[in-house]
Order: structure tokens, then sequence, then C-alpha cells
């Protein structure tokens, strides 16, 4: 069900992720993305990192990735981690193994750490990052604006090879 991401899926992806840039704080992203735009971020990532998605009898519900955190050479060995699932899929341990599967594949990789961004309130996203072994290490105040909204951002980090 967990395999490797190619550029097909680019539009089942974006039809999963424009769901949440159009209707929650949960991306800052404020325009759709197009599945030509999907297929570069894809090649992108996939030419360096993990992009696993979860398919079920040719149905991607859900997708997780990791891309580099900071362009300075000296934290080449630190990821920034996403995960996103459809709507209706979550609550079903899918997002669990998705994670799983992303954090193996960058252990054997030799990253060192990963960092995932969450806006906030998310309760679902800080409840399935602490279950993977992230610790919370920062929140910042107010730094996002969507919806007319200010938006707080916490960050946890999950340290792979200590």
């Amino acid at each position: 069900m967990i395999r490797n991401a190619n550029i097909d899926d680019a539009a089942a992806i974006c039809g999963i992720y424009n769901h949440y840039v159009e209707k929650t704080i949960i991306t800052f992203e404020e325009q759709p993305v197009s599945a030509d735009e999907m297929q570069s971020r894809i090649k992108e990532v996939t030419a360096v990192y993990p992009w696993l998605v979860w398919e079920d009898a040719g149905i991607i519900a859900g997708y997780a990735y990791a891309g580099q955190w900071k362009s300075r050479r000296s934290f080449r060995h630190t990821v920034e981690s996403t995960v996103y699932l459809a709507p209706g899929a979550t609550g079903r341990g899918m997002g669990r193994q998705l994670y799983a599967g992303l954090i193996d594949a960058l252990r054997d990789r030799g990253i060192h750490s990963v960092i995932g961004g969450i806006s906030l309130p998310n309760p679902a996203s800080v409840a399935l990052h602490e279950k993977m072994g992230f610790e919370k290490i920062g929140h910042f105040k107010e730094v996002g604006w969507k919806f007319n909204q200010w938006i707080d951002v916490g960050y946890w980090e999950l340290i792979l090879h200590p």
C-alpha cells in the first residue's frame, strides 16, 4: 500500500493538498497548486529525498515526503517532513504508517534529524508527531497570515542518529 511517488501521482496529490490549501490553515500556501507544478515538486524532491504515497485500490489516500530544511551545506543532515491525508482518510493509522516509512527511508539515507513544522492549533498533527517520537522544540507566535487571522507555528524534532 505504501510506495514511492512518481510524477504520474501529481493530480491525485493535488486533490489531497489543494483541499488543505483552500480550506485550512494547515499549509500557508494560498492558491491551489496545478498538476504541472506538483510534478515539478515531486521531481525536485525525489531527486534527493523520499516521497511516499499510500495507494489503495488505485486511489492515493495520503502522502509523506521530506525536503531540504535550510540551504546552507552545514544543514545537509537535517530535513523537514510533511504528511497529508485525504479528507476522510484520517484516524485509521495511515498517517503513522506513512510517517514510519518516511522515517525509515530517511534513516537509511543517513539523515540525522527531522523537523516537523505545524500550524497551530492542529491537535491531530501534534499527536501524530509526538506518537512518532518527535519532541516540541519551538513555538513562533503569529508568524503566518491566512484567512484573515494570525497563525502560530510550532516545531517538533526527531533525532534519528544520536
